[in-house]
């Protein structure tokens, strides 16, 4: 998503409900439209993480977990 060398690419299981995956792909699919013969040319994979990452970097991951408090179950 970015080129910051303060950040790295990680690969981890979350959750996220059934409706935000459908939106993510819908919106995914109309962004980048068919190709020539009909296909929708949008990797949906890449496009959940970038959501999450933009998503994390607009809320400040960076700070909510510095709070011991978030630790706790």
């Amino acid at each position: 998503m970015t080129d910051n060398e303060d950040t790295i690419l990680i690969n981890a299981n979350i959750e996220i409900s059934v409706t935000a995956l459908q939106a993510i792909v819908n919106n995914a699919k109309k962004a980048a439209g068919l190709d020539a013969k009909g296909h929708y040319r949008v990797d949906t994979a890449d496009k959940v993480s970038e959501m999450i990452s933009r998503f994390l970097i607009e809320k400040d991951f960076g700070s909510y977990v510095n709070i011991p408090e978030h630790y706790a179950d």
